[in-house]
């Protein structure tokens, strides 16, 4: 892919989150006062969800403002990518702005809450489900891309490995049974084989940061080891911004998933800049 092709990917980014963003602005102003009527579901299930609802309730609002956060993110992430990198031929930051650009699809998450007030047909809540877990396997596949990418993978032929990447999450996202008549506190739909998934999720994590690490042996280079670091911390912020329903994600979790991200693109700027 040309720096002129993957630039226009930028630009198609932008514009998308962008629409996303005003699309989140009008289902805000409709969802916002309707949050009291809510009645409680089963709180969402993760590690660090059970740490913080030790201490902290379930909280509507808060899951809103991780939306927010999130949508805003990858808006604003992209903009950046491509402010910095728009003259920097980097073959990892195209799967980065992968990463960033999927964040504006937890939107999706909106639909519950829309559903309660409009009654969609299930067919619009399963697809909006399924179209939630394709960008979020899209987004972890994609930073781990990035890992192989920095470790040394070659590349002919960029088209070729975001079609496989593509093949790879579309046989996951539809291998997943779906139950839309039960979501949890976090908005996050119900699904089968969950604690396959959630291995699933922790082999990339460490297979993406392992696999920085290697990077900073084989390009003989430690700016990839603090890469490796952001990843971590990007992804456990992820991890956080999404799957929490208490004001744990959007503080703790967006700051993570910045700084992580942050850490990853300056690295990258530095390394390539000088190439």
């Amino acid at each position: 892919m040309t720096l002129s092709e993957r630039n226009a990917f930028f630009k198609a980014g932008i514009a998308l989150c962008f629409i996303i963003t005003l699309l989140l602005l009008a289902a805000s102003y409709k969802i916002f006062p309707f949050y009291s009527a809510i009645e409680g579901n089963t709180r969402s299930v993760s590690f660090l969800q059970t740490i913080s609802g030790w201490f902290l309730k379930s909280n509507y609002y808060a899951v809103h403002v991780s939306l927010i956060m999130a949508v805003l993110f990858s808006f604003v992430g992209i903009i950046l990518i491509y402010f910095f990198f728009e003259r920097t031929s980097t073959p990892e930051i195209l799967y980065i702005s992968f990463f960033t650009v999927t964040f504006s699809f937890e939107i999706l998450r909106l639909i519950y809450p829309l559903h309660l007030i409009y009654i969609f047909p299930s067919f619009y809540l399963l697809s909006a489900a399924r179209l939630l877990i394709f960008a979020r396997y899209f987004n972890v596949f994609s930073l781990f891309t990035a890992s192989l990418c920095a470790a040394g993978l070659e590349i002919q032929k960029t088209r070729n490995l975001i079609m496989a990447i593509f093949l790879a999450v579309i046989v996951l996202t539809f291998g997943i049974p779906i139950d839309t008549e039960n979501w949890d506190t976090s908005f996050n739909i119900v699904n089968g084989f969950a604690s396959i998934f959630r291995m699933i999720d922790i082999v990339i994590f460490f297979a993406a940061v392992i696999t920085f690490f290697v990077a900073a042996k084989v390009r003989d280079s430690r700016e990839y080891i603090y890469i490796g670091i952001g990843a971590a911390l990007a992804l456990i912020g992820r991890n956080i911004l999404i799957g929490t329903d208490n004001w744990t994600g959007p503080i703790l979790g967006i700051l993570l998933l910045s700084f992580g991200t942050w850490f990853i693109c300056s690295k990258l700027h530095k390394i390539h800049l000088w190439l």
